[in-house]
């Protein structure tokens, strides 16, 4: 817990207010004023004392007004461009993620907003933006903490499907038979496996070798 004294000519909405000190809305979900909840739009007053916090984990604070939007359904996401791998461990468990390394912000803006997906980011100015309601902080810097950290934070156990989508791409991956892509593996390859996937977009082609024992035990790991 930490207090914060603040002076403002003109007081304005309390969400300003708040990312002002560099905390994005999207990651809080309660603001207490003088005890009582309030949501972004408070015009804060001369005197008011302010408690902000985030999401709780272990809390049950219902019925008080969560401000964070519950992730219902599906989880899909959209990354910006400094998390490419974690993009692709998240495809690898199944999960619906836009990746683009030149993304601009106003497209990620618009994808998260139309589409609604979840944005991960490490750039905190973009989360401020008051079109983005979903959207998360990412801390860590090392890919496979960053997906522990998404994993733990949106629940996402449950959720996990590995291995359908194409982690190049996003596409939902297709079995084949063996002979459509003959021409197209290894002669090792062909000789030992008789189960392949390939992506509709991209055309790779997956199937079950030593990469694939692999990546289980890292999802394993993980999960």
């Amino acid at each position: 817990m930490q207090t914060t004294t603040c002076s403002f000519d003109v007081a304005g909405a309390v969400k300003d207010s708040i990312e002002a000190m560099g905390v994005p809305h999207t990651e809080v979900d309660l603001i207490l004023v003088n005890g009582e909840p309030v949501d972004f739009s408070y015009r804060l007053q001369d005197g008011d004392r302010v408690s902000v916090f985030p999401r709780f984990c272990s809390i049950d604070i219902h019925p008080i007004r969560h401000l964070r939007p519950k992730v219902l359904g599906e989880r899909r996401f959209v990354a910006d461009g400094h998390l490419g791998r974690l993009a692709a461990y998240l495809r690898m468990l199944g999960f619906d993620t836009l990746y683009k390394k030149n993304y601009q912000d106003e497209e990620m803006a618009r994808l998260t907003s139309v589409e609604r997906r979840i944005l991960l980011t490490r750039d905190r100015a973009l989360l401020k933006r008051n079109v983005i309601s979903r959207g998360y902080y990412v801390r860590a810097t090392e890919p496979a903490r960053q997906l522990i950290e998404v994993v733990r934070e949106f629940e996402l156990t449950s959720h996990v499907f590995p291995f359908r989508r194409c982690m190049h791409c996003n596409a939902v991956l297709q079995e084949v038979r063996k002979e459509a892509i003959s021409q197209r593996l290894l002669p090792e390859t062909a000789k030992h496996f008789e189960e392949f996937y390939a992506c509709p977009y991209c055309h790779r082609v997956y199937w079950k070798g030593s990469h694939y024992r692999r990546m289980k035990q890292f999802i394993e790991s993980i999960v």
